[in-house]
């Protein structure tokens, strides 16, 4: 092996340790007894595990509810995302019409622009819906994704137009175009934006903060915030409340890696 690649197998091992190590203090620590806590010096393995943390978040907070309620938002709110970026994206990339390149430039600006900035307005025009406190108002303000239409975008316009003059011959319209063309040649492209849209939603806090006030409807990343103001210093179980709430994560992670990788091999022959 060259000297080259052990100095950058070590700087890659490295950078490994630095990001896993996080991730398996949290695994161990949510079955740790309190008192392990603050043990110095730290030790990563617990004294005993104390399985029993995972019944207290729920016996603390309604845990399942938010979970569920997460699981809702989520849902729908990845559906509606990745369907409207395909809607947009396909004329974007495939159709002409008057003040296309505007509209796409548009589309880019408005991922420049920081939720801030468009946050108070959002929020009086849900509130003048009566959607204040509801379901539809936490998902329909979030739907529109300009990068996700970007990114379909790209990945819809290096499909060759000749498939869909062919398409056009045997008698295809525009949807059947999208549906038996379009999508089964970027199902990499779909499929990572999903996974995208899932994290971008099932991490969502500041908007359904601001939106929610009823325990009932309440999100999983607000519900650990109220674990932690009820729950005191008792970070085991926090810990313990965080490591489930990453499980949905990592199965769509999992379910959707080889799409995704895909994906980034496509783009990378592309540039």
């Amino acid at each position: 092996m060259k000297k080259n690649h052990i100095i950058i197998y070590t700087i890659l091992m490295l950078g490994l340790g630095i990001m896993v190590f996080p991730f398996l203090w949290m695994i161990f620590a949510a079955f740790k007894p309190d008192i392990d806590l603050y043990i110095y010096p730290p030790r990563l393995l617990p004294s005993v595990w104390e399985f029993g943390n995972f019944g207290r978040v729920f016996d603390m907070i309604p845990f399942a509810r938010y979970y569920l309620n997460n699981f809702i938002v989520t849902g729908l709110g990845v559906i509606g995302q990745v369907s409207i970026a395909i809607l947009a994206a396909y004329p974007l990339a495939r159709l002409n019409f008057p003040f296309k390149k505007a509209i796409s430039t548009f589309v880019i600006m408005t991922m420049l622009m920081p939720f801030v900035v468009t946050m108070i307005p959002t929020f009086i025009i849900v509130s003048r819906l009566g959607w204040v406190d509801t379901y539809q108002g936490v998902i329909v303000p979030m739907l529109f994704s300009g990068f996700s239409i970007i990114f379909l975008k790209q990945f819809f316009s290096a499909i060759p137009r000749d498939l869909d003059d062919s398409a056009r011959i045997d008698g295809c319209g525009y949807i059947k175009i999208l549906i038996h063309i379009i999508l089964p040649n970027t199902k990499e492209g779909v499929a990572t934006i999903t996974l995208f849209s899932f994290l971008l939603w099932w991490r969502a806090y500041l908007w359904p903060l601001i939106v929610i006030n009823s325990p009932d409807i309440r999100t999983l990343p607000i519900g650990l915030k109220y674990l932690v103001s009820d729950g005191g210093q008792e970070y085991n179980l926090l810990l313990a409340a965080s490591l489930m709430a990453i499980v949905p994560v990592i199965i769509m992670y999992m379910f959707l890696e080889k799409q995704f990788i895909k994906s980034v091999t496509f783009t990378g022959i592309k540039g």
